[in-house]
């Protein structure tokens, strides 16, 4: 294993918005050709071929609430794929793993149909997984075969993964093992953690993503390639939109301040990261790692380790 080197910070920055017009679009479910459950797709219109981002929302979060989060990263050249898995709390962590195998499965013969015009193409040959929350363990937990596909996923991103409320109440599927580099995974994986999200919010409250089954614990387990970033001064849900981020507030410890700067980075990284390993340019995940004071917020610690 091998730290990555320093690199000098970029010109263009995937911090900021990039230079593709999106389009955002919601797909219900109406017949059996629709896609398993509703969704949010946020798409480039301009024509072109790109990889597609399969996201999965966190804990009783509604797909839209990272809606400006996906505008960022799909700016920047992807299809980004977010289906409401379910709306109540009492889903299942294993039936949420199993809807969202069925969404990606839909891709290979749905997703051309919902795009905006046929200039505006998928390549399925390329697809992420992503989540958020216990969106970001159903993510590992599908990467990990926790429910069938046929889809190969080309990268895993965990945006602060939570696998239950503590260690001894992991959310099913279990996947932690607390056995480092344990994750049986063939894919290169990044994981995005919050400094606050293990912090509770007052003594009547539990920590939204605490110690043991969070961001820490999940980055343990991957085996290389995998990147570590942290977002010291910021909360779980510091990466919604505005509104929500606010309302969340009352549950889950967060920062001070306009959330547009986590937004950004949370996209940048996502960005930098599918940049490498999806389109072969790791210019600007080495640039973060060679120096993160060009992120918009504070990144302690940064850390890459190459295969």
């Amino acid at each position: 294993m091998a730290m990555v080197e320093a690199m000098p910070a970029l010109t263009i920055s995937v911090f900021d918005e990039g230079d593709l017009a999106v389009e955002s679009k919601k797909v219900e479910t109406s017949d059996s050709s629709s896609p398993p459950k509703p969704l949010l797709i946020v798409t480039p219109t301009i024509q072109g071929t790109y990889p597609v981002i399969l996201f999965l929302h966190g804990f009783l979060i509604h797909n839209t609430s990272y809606t400006l989060l996906l505008q960022h990263i799909s700016s920047h050249g992807y299809i980004v794929v977010a289906p409401q898995l379910y709306v109540t709390m009492f889903s299942t962590g294993t039936e949420e793993v199993k809807l969202a195998a069925a969404v990606a499965n839909w891709l290979s013969t749905g997703l051309q149909t919902v795009l905006p015009n046929d200039n505006v193409r998928p390549n399925l040959l390329k697809i992420a997984l992503a989540g958020h929350s216990r969106g970001g363990k159903a993510a590992f937990a599908l990467a990990l075969g926790h429910a069938e596909t046929f889809v190969r996923f080309s990268a895993l991103l965990g945006i602060d993964p939570v696998a239950g409320i503590s260690i001894y109440c992991q959310t099913q599927p279990k996947i932690l093992t607390y056995v480092p580099r344990s994750f049986n995974l063939d894919i290169p994986v990044s994981v995005i953690g919050t400094g606050l999200g293990d912090e509770q919010k007052n003594c009547m409250m539990p920590a939204c993503a605490p110690d043991g089954v969070n961001h820490d614990e999940f980055f343990a387990e991957c085996k290389p390639p995998c990147c570590y970033f942290l977002a010291k001064d910021y909360g779980h849900m510091d990466m919604l939109d505005d509104a929500v981020a606010a309302l969340s507030s009352c549950l889950c410890k967060s920062g001070k301040g306009s959330k547009d700067p986590m937004r950004k980075c949370v996209g940048g990284l996502v960005v930098a990261f599918l940049n490498a390993y999806l389109g072969g340019d790791f210019d600007a995940l080495k640039a973060i790692v060679g120096d993160p004071a060009i992120a918009p917020i504070e990144l302690d610690p940064v850390i890459f380790i190459e295969a």
